[in-house]
């Protein structure tokens, strides 16, 4: 059994700043890629950002320059730090991450945290 638990989520006036962080944990072999995602009200889930296990990132365009995402692979958590942010970055962010188990590798979610941008 494999869970993904965020953290971090709240309300914050633009320009401000949170960070999220994600931890994995049960029986992991081997963690991939891991990331972020957010949907906001009416719209699709979208990638914020990811990171492979050598720490190359991909972010999309909307938070290039503001935001940062990490990983600590030795407690198998993934970081999204946020600066600068704005109203339209309000959305439910939730954490993904390939993880091998002993049934081979999977896709697994997180239950989401808010983010609130006031103006």
């Amino acid at each position: 059994q494999v869970q993904l638990v965020e953290s971090g989520g709240g309300l914050v006036q633009a320009g401000g700043s949170l960070r999220l962080s994600c931890a994995a944990s049960g029986s992991i072999l081997s963690i991939k890629a891991m990331g972020w995602y957010r949907q906001a009200p009416g719209n699709q889930r979208e990638l914020v950002a990811d990171i492979t296990s050598g720490s190359s990132t991909n972010y999309a365009d909307s938070v290039k320059g503001r935001f940062t995402i990490s990983r600590d692979n030795a407690k198998n958590t993934v970081y999204l730090q946020m600066n600068s942010l704005k109203p339209e970055d309000t959305a439910v962010y939730y954490c993904n991450a390939e993880i091998y188990t002993d049934y081979g590798p999977n896709d697994y979610w997180g239950q989401g945290t808010q983010v609130t941008v006031s103006s």
